[in-house]
C-alpha cells in the first residue's frame, strides 16, 4: 500500500510532477480544425473512445461544415452518420439542436461561456469546459472525466464521488496554472496504466504514494471495492 503525501496539495504537487515527466506530450486526443468541430466531437465522445469518435469525424466533418447544415439534416440521416458511436440517436439530436441555436441565438458561433455552452443541448459542464479550453482558450475549471473520478479517489486526493463535486474540490488544491493539463495527464495515465479494470500497480510512478495501490491495500478508493 503506497502513502500519500499530506497535506492533499503536496499530493497533488507530487502527482502532477511524476505526470508531467511520464507523459511529456500530454494533450486532448480529438482531433478538429475549428470550434464547431470540437463541440460536436465533445459530445459524440461521451461514453465513447476518442479513438472511434475520431474516425467517425473524419466523414462526418467532410459532410457538414456549418451550424445550418447540422441543424437542417434530417435526423435519421445525421443518425446514421454517426450509427457507431454510443447513444447515437439521442447525439444526434443534441448535436441537430444545439447547432440551430448556435445558428440562431450566436451567429454561427461557438459561444464562448460557460453559462451559454450548458444551454446547448447535450452540453454539460464537462463538454463545456473543453470547448472552452481547447477553443477559447479560456481555462476557469477542471474537466472532469471518468479517468479523472476514477485516480484522483485512487490517490486520496479527493474523497468526493460526482464530476461536479469532484472538480470544485479539486479547483481547491489543483493550482490554476495546471487546471487544463491535469485532465490530460490523468486521461494519459488511466489509458495506460491505471485502467478501471486491473490496474498495472507494479509498473505505476505513482505507486509509492498511492494508498489504492493493489500490492498491500485491499480497497480501491474509486470504487470502495476489494480488489
Amino acid at each position: 500500500m503506497g502513502t500519500p503525501l499530506s497535506p492533499r496539495d503536496v499530493q497533488v504537487e507530487e502527482v502532477l510532477d511524476r505526470l508531467y515527466e511520464e507523459y511529456p506530450d500530454s494533450t486532448i486526443s480529438l482531433r478538429y480544425s475549428n470550434r464547431l468541430e470540437l463541440l460536436i466531437a465533445v459530445i459524440l465522445s461521451a461514453q465513447c473512445t476518442d479513438e472511434r469518435v475520431n474516425t467517425v469525424c473524419a466523414d462526418l466533418f467532410e459532410t457538414y461544415r456549418t451550424p445550418e447544415e447540422y441543424a437542417n439534416a434530417p435526423q435519421e440521416e445525421l443518425a446514421e452518420a454517426i450509427s457507431s458511436i454510443t447513444y447515437y440517436n439521442n447525439k444526434a439530436k443534441y448535436i441537430r439542436s444545439a447547432c440551430a441555436d448556435i445558428a440562431e441565438k450566436h451567429d454561427g458561433e461557438v459561444p464562448d461561456t460557460m453559462s451559454e455552452l450548458t444551454d446547448l443541448a447535450g452540453v454539460g459542464r464537462k463538454t463545456a469546459n473543453v470547448v472552452l479550453q481547447h477553443g477559447h482558450d479560456i481555462v476557469e475549471g477542471i474537466v472532469v472525466d471518468t479517468h479523472v473520478q476514477r485516480i484522483s479517489r485512487r490517490l486520496g486526493i479527493t474523497e468526493e464521488e460526482r464530476p461536479g463535486t469532484i472538480e470544485r474540490d479539486l479547483l481547491g488544491i489543483v493550482p490554476e496554472e495546471h487546471w487544463q493539463q491535469f485532465t490530460h495527464l490523468f486521461i494519459d495515465h488511466g489509458r495506460a496504466t491505471c485502467t478501471a479494470i486491473n490496474p498495472d500497480c507494479a509498473d505505476c510512478v505513482l505507486a509509492d504514494i498511492c494508498p489504492s495501490e493493489k500490492g498491500d491495500s485491499t480497497v480501491d478508493l474509486a470504487s470502495g471495492d476489494t480488489w
